[in-house]
């Protein structure tokens, strides 16, 4: 154990990570030297932001938070605290079933954590300006709300956050200006479901104008969007992707399923006409954008004629980016009140392998098409013989990466360059700096 030491350990989502460095922020203020995701903890606190969204994210959380445990147990950490989404929503059971973890926080009152642990020092003239950044330098995550009015059927996310609550904009440009002025050039702008942004304290959305105003600042090069919601879509939103340079044309937009029946019994408040008009009217006001989507198999009910739907419809979309999951039922949802989770696992495995199948064909020929063209990369890294980066079609971590000989040219970590495509796998595209 190392005094003076904090590990802080994020599970789930990019919105966790920054809990994760607004906590960060605040305990290096009072003197200790943080470290997030350690291979090998071994702080005086370790503190573990859990998730608590599904089961196999569940189940994650809880092994490790046992394995700190064990690692406790032999001295190797000091005090064991959890924070997130997971004890937001279990609480009381875990503080029983696990009564070994020092303390439990929910997922808002993470500043109790701060007040909890005592200075190192006296920092009464520090001033926690903004969170700590773990990511690379060149990005960072912007959340703009918490929570979500939307209450879809098999989602757990109104239950464990509550209700939408959008962050003040000026709040938010102000994090944006703080950010760039410490070398961030790239912005992810998340929430679980952005384009209700500023509705609850505007009276009306204003995420086009948010977007809009965050690309007029100095010094951001790029903005991308994720986490919106098909139904009712702000489409003056579209008009600023089109028009300014510096917000990618890229949108990440959960779908979940594309069978109108299937829809309403989701209570997703929409149907397969208008999703596969609005993903037409996307393409057709921001040519080249590409979509994220993700697609969940094996819901209560779902027919093979209903999944076949799901399957023509990937083929229809030709989605740039896809992910998909098996439906797993959280306790406390509508669906688990109302309908049977009736779908075998098997059937839902089956399911699942089909349907990326399908997506991995059409992912392969979308990335072929890049081959022979110019676009801009950022780098994000630097692998044995090899630089590794992106291009605004893709997203830190979840999206395909463009591989360049290190050979050629001295590349910089978070500068741009213009790279000409040469070859593309899967998952990866291979170029050359021009």
């Amino acid at each position: 154990m190392e005094k003076g030491r904090i590990d802080i350990i994020t599970m789930g989502c990019s919105k966790n990570l920054v809990d994760s460095e607004a906590v960060m922020r605040l305990l290096s203020d009072k003197g200790y030297e943080c470290y997030h995701d350690s291979e090998s903890p071994q702080g005086e606190y370790v503190i573990i932001n859990t998730c608590g969204f599904i089961g196999d994210a569940k189940e994650e959380s809880v092994n490790a938070i046992l394995e700190l445990i064990e690692a406790k147990s032999v001295g190797q950490i000091g005090k064991l605290l959890v924070m997130g989404c997971l004890s937001q929503r279990y609480l009381n059971e875990l503080e029983e079933e696990i009564p070994e973890v020092d303390k439990y926080y929910g997922k808002f009152d993470f500043k109790q954590i701060v007040s909890d642990i005592p200075d190192l020092q006296d920092n009464t003239d520090k001033v926690s300006r903004h969170r700590l950044v773990t990511t690379p330098k060149h990005y960072a995550y912007i959340k703009i709300s918490e929570g979500c009015d939307r209450h879809c059927a098999y989602c757990a996310i109104p239950i464990i956050t509550g209700k939408h609550k959008s962050r003040p904009m000026e709040e938010i440009l102000d994090e944006v200006r703080l950010l760039v002025e410490n070398g961030v050039k790239e912005f992810q702008v998340i929430a679980q479901e952005l384009t209700y942004y500023g509705i609850d304290i505007y009276g009306k959305r204003q995420i086009a104008e948010l977007v809009s105003r965050m690309s007029d600042i100095k010094g951001v090069k790029w903005i991308r969007l994720h986490y919106a919601y098909p139904n009712q879509f702000p489409m003056e939103l579209l008009q600023v992707m089109r028009e300014k340079d510096n917000v990618c044309k890229y949108l990440d937009i959960a779908l979940q399923h594309i069978s109108t029946s299937v829809l309403d019994r989701m209570h997703r408040n929409t149907t397969k006409e208008e999703t596969m008009n609005l993903i037409q009217r996307l393409r057709e006001e921001v040519p080249g954008i590409t979509l994220r989507t993700t697609l969940m198999v094996g819901y209560p009910g779902e027919t093979d004629e209903e999944f076949q739907e799901l399957v023509d419809f990937v083929k229809w979309a030709r989605f740039e980016r896809m992910g998909a999951f098996a439906y797993s039922e959280e306790e406390g949802t509508y669906s688990a009140k109302n309908f049977k989770d009736d779908i075998p696992q098997e059937i839902k495995q089956q399911r699942l392998d089909k349907l990326m199948r399908v997506q991995q064909r059409i992912s392969a020929e979308v990335m072929e098409e890049n081959i022979g063209k110019t676009m801009k990369v950022i780098i994000d890294r630097k692998e044995g013989d090899w630089y590794v980066g992106r291009t605004e079609f893709s997203s830190p971590e979840v999206d395909p990466e463009v591989i360049i000989p290190t050979h050629e040219k001295t590349l910089r970590r978070g500068c741009f360059y213009n790279v000409r495509i040469t070859g593309a796998e899967e998952f990866d595209l291979y170029g050359t700096v021009i």
